[in-house]
């Protein structure tokens, strides 16, 4: 089997977004499209228009009209269509967060365990060509054993989705969830230890503060530092802030050890690489990272395409998996434990968290 018959559930933007990386993959059919949103429907059946549409994912499911499934539902929602489809044999790529709690990510492991199906979580700033050529300098030991790891977000507010559903903590884990699962993957993913423990410190300081909902004022945060303590004795720091639009980088990453540094920029799509003994400050290697492989940039620089290629080449049976559900799990339970650090005013140690 060369081709795939994908489902997606949750055609709102990043329904499209998936549904638009999807019509640049050989062999890539979307056969189907649940949400039990009108507007969203006909806003994805516009971009698909062969494509079947439900108005909830328990008929997708039944019509058997998929052989993999793309969640990008609201993120409270994962939970319950999970349940659905780890009853299937149906491929399953899960944006991200997992889920919006750790307990709902453990009961998705525990429905997960026997399957031969594939379940990825679509941590897909992985697969960003800046980010992807910093982890193989690093991989590749450029900077020795990694000691600290640095990653600045300065950006825009969070946009406005269907229902505003994206507006309270409850619906979408907190912003240290909903948006940083992605950054805790990445110092998961370059640290050569396990994360122990987290300080936090954040605020709502600026966005959303004057919105009602139903007379209700949002509760996400729009700004905060975590460190993140290894028990390798290495450390990671975020620095988010999304009332920083007014910037020149989104992204800034940085991997330091006792060998040099290496750091990457986005969108200015530049790795630079610095070695102890042959560079000095101003003068380390910089090279513009264009892959011109990538038909369709999307919203994520590419990501989404390079991590649509790779799952579907783990589907097809040729190559492994490469993001597992743990990593999920583990991305999600280091953001609850910065928000609880930050209402609790104190260090958390991840096992209050972890089995």
């Amino acid at each position: 089997m060369m081709s795939l018959r994908y489902g997606i559930i949750g055609s709102g933007m990043m329904g499209v977004e998936h549904i638009e990386n999807l019509k640049h993959i050989d062999g890539a059919e979307i056969t189907a499209i649940a949400d039990p949103d009108p507007g969203s429907r006909e806003f994805a059946g516009a971009a698909v228009p062969q494509a079947t549409r439900y108005t909830n994912h328990q008929a997708l499911i039944e019509d058997g009209l998929c052989d993999a499934v793309v969640v990008a539902s609201p993120n409270m929602t994962h939970i319950d269509v999970l349940r659905d489809l780890l009853a299937t044999d149906l491929h399953i790529l899960v944006e991200k967060p997992l889920c919006t709690t750790v307990e709902h990510c453990y009961e998705v492991l525990d429905l997960a365990e026997g399957r031969s199906a594939i379940t990825w979580v679509g941590l897909e700033y992985r697969y960003m060509p800046p980010i992807a050529r910093l982890l193989e300098q690093v991989d590749a030991g450029a900077v020795g054993t990694p000691q600290m790891v640095a990653i600045r977000e300065h950006r825009f507010p969070f946009l406005e989705k269907v229902g505003d559903w994206n507006r309270f903590s409850e619906n979408t884990g907190g912003t240290l969830v909903e948006k940083c699962c992605h950054f805790f993957d990445l110092m998961a993913r370059i640290m050569p230890g396990a994360p122990i423990s987290v300080f936090a410190s954040g605020a709502q300081d600026v966005n959303h503060l004057h919105e009602s909902y139903a007379g209700r004022t949002p509760d996400i945060l729009d700004n905060a530092f975590v460190i993140v303590d290894f028990d390798s004795g290495a450390r990671g720091m975020l620095d988010l802030c999304m009332f920083a639009e007014a910037t020149h980088n989104q992204e800034e990453l940085s991997v330091i050890g006792e060998k040099g540094k290496v750091e990457a920029l986005i969108p200015d799509d530049v790795l630079r690489v610095g070695r102890r003994g042959k560079h000095w400050i101003g003068g380390v290697e910089q090279h513009d990272i264009i892959d011109d492989s990538i038909p369709y940039q999307g919203h994520h620089s590419g990501s989404s395409y390079i991590e649509h290629l790779r799952f579907k080449e783990a589907v097809l049976g040729h190559t492994t998996p490469e993001v597992s559900l743990y990593d999920g799990l583990l991305s999600v339970a280091i953001g609850a434990a910065a928000h609880r650090s930050i209402d609790e005013n104190r260090p958390v140690e991840i096992a209050e968290f972890l089995r």
